[in-house]
């Protein structure tokens, strides 16, 4: 039997195929539910990738275990365009680097399309602390050794939190929180002093004088507080773990889908309405090639592991 014609025929059917890509609605898969940040940047990015592929881009919450559930599903999905995922480091890094035995390794199994931005991490304090910069507050906890508490929300607070003890050598007592929500009634009656938050609802506070932020997790000041210093900025850079989310498919995405996605995810982030719309929930708006969000994951993978054995955080 000769096996070219009908190989021919396929190659033909599979570049019709991607030529007409979408034909049909994207399923957007996140990992957390509605509220918080992930959510509505999620939809913000959906929109705007309707509005320019011609199809409707649904997107699918699927909570729980640190995004970890939705990623797991994802590595199941076809790889043909019409699943994708909005995943921040908590589903390929945190789930990861916490755990004895992954479900999925972020860096084969799945392919990477293209970054879509930073979330803004502020650092807060009580205004009960006698203190107006990172470097007083610092002074203050050294000579209160013991003394204070500092609350955490998720992975990202606890090894921010982790670095900047080890750096400025301070002994806070750890109240752990199961997300910011549960943390913030604690923060505002001041049974906690510091802790880091993305929620944009710390800066209404802030504002209004029931917080009080000394520094930024970003390499470069927000425009959403713009006369906050960054933390490398208010005196120790050495706290260098950032929150960082992109667009990420199925493994084994062919090629021609992969660029036209992160074209027009990038065409999305540059776009000056969404990135009005996504700085309102926190997100500094940074596209990127599917090779660079890559090394971003592989790189931010290696400093979590890192930082989770030196301060000895249990596996579960």
């Amino acid at each position: 039997m000769n096996r070219l014609p009908l190989a021919l025929a396929l190659l033909l059917c599979a570049g019709s195929a991607l030529s007409q890509y979408p034909s049909k609605p994207i399923r957007f898969i996140v990992g957390f539910p509605p509220g918080g940040s992930a959510d509505p940047t999620t939809r913000i990015i959906g929109a705007a990738l309707a509005e320019q592929l011609g199809q409707p881009v649904v997107v699918e919450n699927r909570p729980g275990g640190d995004s970890s559930i939705a990623a797991e599903l994802m590595t199941r999905m076809p790889a043909d365009g019409y699943a994708i995922m909005f995943a921040s480091n908590s589903a390929m890094t945190a789930a990861v680097a916490l755990r004895k035995a992954p479900a999925y390794d972020p860096l084969k199994d799945f392919t990477a399309i293209s970054m879509v931005g930073r979330a803004t991490n502020f650092f807060y304090m009580h205004p009960s602390i006698p203190a107006a910069t990172l470097k007083e507050f610092i002074a203050h906890a050294r000579a209160n050794q013991g003394k204070l508490n500092y609350g955490t929300g998720n992975p990202l607070s606890i090894l921010s939190m982790a670095q900047l003890t080890a750096a400025a050598g301070l002994d806070m007592l750890h109240v752990p929180y199961k997300g910011e929500g549960p943390l913030t009634p604690d923060f505002l009656a001041g049974r906690i002093q510091v802790a880091f938050m993305s929620n944009p609802a710390g800066i209404s506070l802030a504002k209004d004088g029931k917080l009080r932020v000394l520094a930024v997790l970003l390499d470069t000041r927000s425009a959403l507080l713009p006369d906050v210093p960054t933390i490398a900025e208010a005196g120790v850079p050495q706290v260098t773990v950032r929150q960082w989310a992109g667009v990420f498919g199925p493994p084994k995405l062919p090629r021609e889908i992969v660029e036209r996605l992160n074209k027009e995810v990038n065409t999305a982030v540059n776009r000056a309405d969404v990135r009005e719309k996504l700085q309102s929930y926190g997100y500094a708006a940074e596209g990127s090639t599917p090779e660079r969000l890559l090394e971003i994951n592989r790189d931010d993978l290696a400093l979590w592991r890192k930082l989770v054995r030196e301060a000895n955080i249990p596996l579960e």
